[in-house]
């Protein structure tokens, strides 16, 4: 039986970014905070918590004082800035430049809805991390739909701006996209006044054409990726469409022996939060399995 590794699985640059960050400063300061988990997989986590890495959320963050605060890859809204200003913290800011970019769009977007009673519309997962910061360039005035059944919240009869989580999967966008559209046009109103910007991360959307080549050349798939991460859960939908025979896992732990009798080929991928080294542990339990 062959097992092979994805080799376009693994870190975006964004959280190789924000990794290689905290690392760094973790040789300098025996700890470091972290608002929210530095990626959506408890197997880093904890592997970077052992390192000095300690969590914190929002809540934590008002009374904290005179620290280090490691600002994560999906980026913050203007709040916490304004509270590391008053708390004298000291911000190790590892924005994904990617993220940066999107938050200024939409702020600029936002600005200009106030002389056309616009909207800004974000296609992406309510309380998100990512989404909370992009929402925060709008007063969190913006709407967040996930689904077709959040577009109620919509007044199609005003001007619409969509903007997308970056790490969304795009035929999902243009679902969303095309749904608004019809509505606009139920609603009796113009598309010149809908303007919908393909804001997702091309090295995340880029995965999703690879994957599938991947996902049919093999037997089986092994996904690896935390449960709270929202790419993970694309790609591995992705993966599904390609190959029924795909499993979801978080770790080796969750391996089942079953899943490879009489099977040649043994493909494994990850979500962008998903490390190297913890596909490589899983493809070892395999063999060891097998």
């Amino acid at each position: 039986m062959t097992i092979a590794i994805d080799k376009n699985s693994g870190y975006c640059f964004g959280v190789e970014f924000a990794i290689q960050m905290a690392e760094d400063e973790m040789e300098e300061s025996a700890e470091l905070y972290c608002l929210g988990d530095i990626v959506h997989n408890s197997m880093e986590v904890q592997r970077l918590y052992a390192k000095g890495l300690r969590i914190i959320d929002r809540e934590q963050l008002k009374e904290l004082q005179d620290s280090k605060v490691l600002i994560r890859a999906h980026g913050e809204p203007p709040e916490t800035y304004k509270i590391a200003l008053e708390n004298n913290l000291e911000l190790i800011d590892a924005s994904c430049p990617v993220v940066l970019k999107l938050q200024n769009r939409v702020k600029h977007a936002f600005d200009s809805t106030k002389s056309n009673n616009g909207q800004i519309v974000i296609y992406g997962q309510q309380g998100h991390a990512e989404v909370i910061g992009i929402a925060g360039q709008t007063q969190n005035e913006a709407i967040v739909v996930t689904s077709e059944a959040d577009l109620v919240k919509i007044d199609f009869t005003r001007p619409v701006t969509l903007f997308s989580q970056t790490t969304k999967s795009t035929k999902g966008f243009y679902h969303i996209k095309a749904s608004i559209e019809q509505q606009i046009a139920q609603a009796g109103g113009s598309l010149e006044n809908f303007d919908a910007n393909d804001s997702i991360c091309r090295q995340v959307s880029n995965r999703e054409p690879q994957l599938t080549k991947f996902a049919a050349e093999h037997d089986v798939i092994i996904f690896v990726s935390g449960k709270k991460s929202s790419n993970g859960k694309a790609l591995y939908a992705v993966c599904q469409a390609n190959n029924p025979r795909s499993y979801f896992v978080e770790n080796a732990d969750e391996l089942e022996v079953s899943w490879f009798d009489g099977v040649n080929s043994v493909g494994i991928c990850g979500a962008t939060s998903t490390p190297m080294w913890l596909m490589q542990q899983v493809a070892d339990a395999i063999k060891n399995l097998t």
